[in-house]
Formats: structure tokens, C-alpha cells, sequence
């Protein structure tokens, strides 16, 4: 099956990125053809510094290889290395309805939270279609709060092949992922970089462990008994820890006598333990950035390939070929 997912470069990854998006992308890349972008143009409705963006773009492709993604099973490319998705994205404009786009929750939300309202935000949904229908993907990982621009990528992609005369495009399914757990920030709140609430999983390591220190808890004193089960820490707890780990910190909560602050520490620790392998492999990337670029260069190359065929076809419907 053809699975392509994308991550956007607007800040460093953190836990949430990690549970959520890029774990699920990589235990992908096991059964499937995968093809996972960089999407740095997306990005640019919220990061406006040149600098940021390219920083942002090089730590991302930096996190996934560090933690697993391999290149030869996955095609791993910025969105800016395949200039034929622009093209692709214009074509699906001139079908597109402003209705579909006007009623698009992400665009509603966003200007909500005082994001510019211009057109690329506007028309963020075509972009990502043409994303996702210039490769014929068969299936694309979604939450559920993200469904809605999948299901305007098929209708876009339906369209499109019903005034064409025949299928151009493949109607992609959602993945969705239902068993992804919430990850919460440090305030309670889903961990987000719109709420300022994320614990890097590479930032320097003291700086980590102070974050998580920051974790909102109840205000139960040290001698109570504690509900495990409401508690931030224990939910993070739980992403890193085995059955026997939790069971063990739960039963603590539960007898009292244990303050948060020593379950922070135990969550500290968990954290720093996980991501030191992927740490060391970072480190090493870092020191060869020609490999990385490298990488990069070869999923944009494979992920144009794939691409041509559709491309041409929806050119010839037309009438541009």
C-alpha cells in the first residue's frame, strides 16, 4: 500500500510530534511504500523568518533520521525540492469550489487564534490535496480533527476525474489514528506548539528535565493518596514505561507518601534514557550534513517519479499536453 504523510517544520519536535506523528510514520515504513515530506511550505502561514524556516526544516529532517526513518524504505524529501505539486495545486484549484474551502475547520480555527488571514491559509487544503493526489496515495494517516482535509482531497481528486472522463487521481483513504494517545503538555492542555506547552525530545537535556518539572499536578499533599489515572505526569509516565513500570508508580500514587516531585524525576528519567541512543545519532548527523542533504535530494528525486505519470495525465485532462 502507497502511505504518504508529512510533518510541518514550525518549531522543534516534541513528545506530542513524537507519539503522534512521527512513531506511527515510522512503524509504517515496515509494511508499506512510504512517502513522508518536509512540508516547508505549509509551514510558511506561521513561520515567517527565512532563517527559522530553514532551521526548522534542516531539525526536522535531523529528528526523524536520528530516530529510525530509513531512507531506503522511505522516500523522504522537503515539499520544496518538488516544485510539481505547485503545478498539481493550481490544477485543482480551477475545480475547486470556494464553499469547500470556506467551510474548512483548520482555516476557521486559525484565524481565530490571530493567524493572518491570507490566501495560503485560505488555501491550505488544495495544497495538501495535490500533496496527497500527486502520488496516488492509497491511505493517509490522519487524527481526526485532521479528516476534514482528506475528505476535500477526495473530493477535489472526484471531481477532478469526473470531468476528465476517466481516473486521473486515486481517492486516498484516511488512516485514522484512534489508538494514538493524547499526549498532554506540561500545563494539562494537549501538548501543542500553538500553547506553548511542549517538552522538546531534543533539547538539552537539564533544560528537559526542568520542563518536566513544570508539569501541572493536583495540589495533593505529599502524605495523600493520588489518582494515577488524572494525573499528567502518570499519563506521560505511561508513554515510556513498561506494564510492571506503571503498575509499580501507580500502586505509589495510590498508598500516598510520594509527591509529584519524585514522580516528575521518575518521568525525567524515563525521558532521558529513551532518547539518548537517538541522541548520539543525531549528533553524528549533524557532523555530516552533506549525508542528510544527500538523503533529501533522493526522496525529492523518487518522489518526482512517482509523481510524473500522475502529473502527465492531469495535464493531457486538460488539455495542457
Amino acid at each position: 500500500m502507497r502511505v504518504l504523510t508529512g510533518i510541518q517544520p514550525s518549531g522543534k519536535l516534541h513528545l506530542g510530534n513524537y507519539f503522534g506523528a512521527m512513531k506511527p510514520a515510522l512503524a509504517l515504513q515496515e509494511e508499506n511504500e512510504v512517502f513522508l515530506f518536509i512540508a516547508n511550505y505549509h509551514a510558511q502561514t506561521t513561520v515567517k523568518d527565512a532563517e527559522k524556516l530553514r532551521e526548522y526544516t534542516r531539525e526536522v529532517a535531523l529528528d526523524f533520521l536520528a530516530c529510525g526513518l530509513d531512507p531506503a524504505k522511505t522516500a523522504f524529501y522537503r515539499q520544496s525540492d518538488v516544485p510539481e505539486v505547485h503545478e498539481l495545486a493550481w490544477l485543482l484549484s480551477v475545480v475547486c469550489p470556494m464553499g469547500l474551502l470556506e467551510r474548512a475547520h483548520s482555516y476557521k480555527d486559525k484565524t481565530a487564534r490571530g493567524i493572518d488571514a491570507n490566501h495560503a491559509l485560505f488555501a491550505y487544503p488544495v495544497l495538501m490535496a495535490a500533496d496527497i493526489l500527486c502520488v496516488n496515495a492509497d491511505s493517509v494517516p490522519v487524527g481526526r480533527d485532521q479528516k476534514q482535509h482528506l475528505e476535500i482531497a477526495r473530493d477535489l481528486a472526484g471531481k477532478f476525474n469526473r470531468q476528465a472522463g476517466e481516473d486521473v487521481f486515486t481517492l486516498p483513504d484516511p488512516m485514522i489514528r484512534d489508538a494514538v494517545a493524547i499526549v498532554p503538555g506540561v500545563d494539562g492542555q494537549k501538548m501543542s506548539k500553538s500553547y506553548g506547552n511542549t517538552i522538546d525530545i531534543f533539547g538539552p537535556p537539564k533544560q528537559v528535565r526542568k520542563t518536566i518539572m513544570k508539569v501541572v499536578t493536583d495540589s495533593a499533599a505529599l502524605e495523600d493518596k493520588k489518582d494515577p489515572d488524572t494525573c499528567n505526569v502518570f499519563a506521560l509516565y505511561k508513554l515510556f514505561a513498561d506494564d510492571e513500570e506503571q503498575h509499580a508508580l501507580a500502586a505509589r500514587y495510590r498508598e500516598g507518601g510520594m509527591g509529584y516531585g519524585e514522580a516528575k524525576k521518575a518521568l525525567a528519567d524515563k525521558v532521558e534514557a529513551f532518547f539518548a541512543p537517538y541522541r548520539e545519532k543525531r549528533a553524528e548527523l549533524e557532523r555530516d550534513p552533506d549525508q542528510v542533504e544527500a538523503v533529501l535530494l533522493d526522496g525529492a528525486a523518487r518522489a518526482r517519479k512517482a509523481i510524473e505519470p500522475v502529473l502527465s495525465a492531469a495535464r493531457k485532462a486538460v488539455g495542457l499536453e
